[in-house]
């Protein structure tokens, strides 16, 4: 292949050097986020505080989806290159605080910093992909992207367990700042060579703080209900109140602004709503699944920890498998929604199958419905990108693709709340109750007619994604509105 400009204007050596460093730069929020798990009880027994040990969850997704709109739209006015950069340092900054860590309370705090840069991590890269290149090529690199992600979701829980363990649970964070500096190293100079499509603009200061302070309400009522606390208690009902007085502002903001925050054309876009919904419904069932699914298989099913960590790999295998399936497609067929939604359906009717016969099946069939629920997922997560960046003007790239991921997370947060409610509340009568005492004295039966309902609340999550993928509009790729 000669080394021709592409559609970014970038030679193509240029091309695979800026890629190299944005899957680094993606393999630091991604690795964060799986890596971290299995360290926990570790972490709580030495710094001597497990109560407040969720804390180290909370804080960074707190952190990191509130300011993933924000890290858009300053990307649409001082350029991807610097905000991508500031993004690594802040997140190694956090991961070094948190090695450094003495206490619970501190970790937490260094927890909250390294989400403030991961917030940008992912966003800014996907947006910098579709700087560089025309959504038809770019649909070629989403393999790449899941295959980071699946990398990530089966080594991270494995290489925390074995640090935690048999050296110190501190390297789950030290690790990361050689590959903050290598992603750092990639980009830095190459990001010079991205296309100039930033405009003046202005940030929204009134309508940033309203996201962020109404979305924080959000997700620490969804993090504390119906499993710290009943959802009836004062503290969760008094954030659900703060969080529709902030959203409502924030509304009330985007409506009146000279300049929202987040643009009412890029909102009204049909093919940004429908392609925001279905990546929220199918990545929110995804997360969802991924948290508890562990605990049907130690519960129900009576596996150990470490052979339910192995029986999670065809579920993470088939988010791959569908996103280069996806990818595929929309490199080949005109007609590029086709194979998502014959995988969605496939994913619908695997679904359907595990709440149907539950604890009942074999378990290599109930493996291999795991891999084929997962794979219709997966079509969604190039499709939902790449549609909505092809949708939308140059100079509204990086908000409209923050404004997915940060939809995408809330609507993630909503339904790994849903499910947990299902499962706490049928397994243990209880308000409140919390997992690992669910999963010490639950009775099985309980416990498996209980995820009965989860899988029955999936499907409904998953024909749902169905829907938005059938009623978004399928427009040539490489087309543009005119730049306005």
């Amino acid at each position: 292949m000669t080394e021709q400009a592409t559609a970014g204007g970038l030679a193509r050596h240029e091309i695979r050097a800026i890629v190299a460093g944005l899957m680094a730069a993606m393999l630091l929020a991604a690795l964060d986020q799986t890596i971290v798990a299995t360290a926990m009880p570790t972490i709580g027994l030495d710094l001597g505080d497990a109560a407040n040990l969720p804390w180290i969850v909370t804080a960074y997704l707190l952190a990191s989806t509130a300011v993933t709109p924000l890290y858009g739209k300053l990307s649409d006015i001082h350029g991807r290159r610097v905000m991508l950069l500031i993004a690594i340092v802040i997140f190694s900054l956090g991961s070094l605080a948190c090695a450094l860590a003495p206490t619970m309370i501190a970790l937490a705090l260094a927890r909250a910093l390294q989400g403030i840069g991961g917030g940008g991590l992912i966003a800014l890269s996907q947006t910098i992909l579709a700087d560089i290149m025309s959504p038809r090529e770019r649909a070629g690199y989403q393999v790449y992207i899941a295959g980071v992600f699946a990398t990530a979701s089966v080594a991270g829980p494995l290489l925390g367990g074995v640090l935690a363990q048999h050296v110190h649970w501190s390297l789950i964070f030290w690790i990361n700042l050689p590959i903050g500096f290598l992603a750092f190293w990639l980009t830095n100079d190459k990001l010079k060579l991205l296309p100039r499509n930033e405009r003046r603009h202005r940030l929204d200061y009134p309508g940033a703080v309203l996201l962020v302070l109404g979305s924080t309400a959000l997700l620490l009522a969804l993090s504390r209900g119906g499993v710290h606390e009943a959802w009836t208690s004062p503290t969760v009902l008094g954030l659900m109140a703060a969080a529709l007085v902030f959203g409502g502002g924030f509304v009330a903001r985007l409506m009146t602004a000279a300049e929202p925050l987040i643009p009412a054309a890029v909102l009204a876009n049909p093919v940004v709503a429908c392609a925001t919904l279905s990546a929220c419904f199918a990545m929110g069932t995804f997360i969802g699944l991924t948290i508890y699914v562990p605990i049907f298989l130690e519960g129900v099913v009576g596996l150990s920890a470490s052979q339910s960590g192995l029986a999670l790999v065809p579920l993470m295998i088939g988010t791959v498998t569908g996103a280069t399936l996806s990818g595929r497609s929309m490199l080949y067929f005109r007609h590029y929604k086709r194979v998502p939604l014959v995988m969605m359906g496939v994913s619908l009717a695997a679904c359907a199958l595990l709440a149907v016969y539950g604890d009942t099946l074999p378990f290599w069939l109930m493996e291999i419905a795991f891999a084929f629920l997962s794979i219709g997922v997966g079509t969604i997560l190039p499709l939902s990108t790449i549609t909505i960046q092809n949708a939308v003007a140059p100079h509204q790239l990086g908000i409209a693709t923050a404004a997915m991921n940060f939809f995408r997370s809330l609507g993630g947060a909503l339904i790994v709340a849903v499910f947990g409610t299902i499962v706490l509340g049928a397994a243990t009568g209880q308000k409140g109750a919390d997992l690992e005492s669910l999963l010490r004295g639950a009775d099985p039966a309980l416990l498996a007619a209980g995820f009965r309902h989860v899988f029955l609340a999936a499907c409904g999550c998953l024909a749902l994604t169905f829907l938005f993928l059938a009623l978004l509009e399928e427009r040539p790729l490489g087309e543009r509105p005119a730049k306005g």
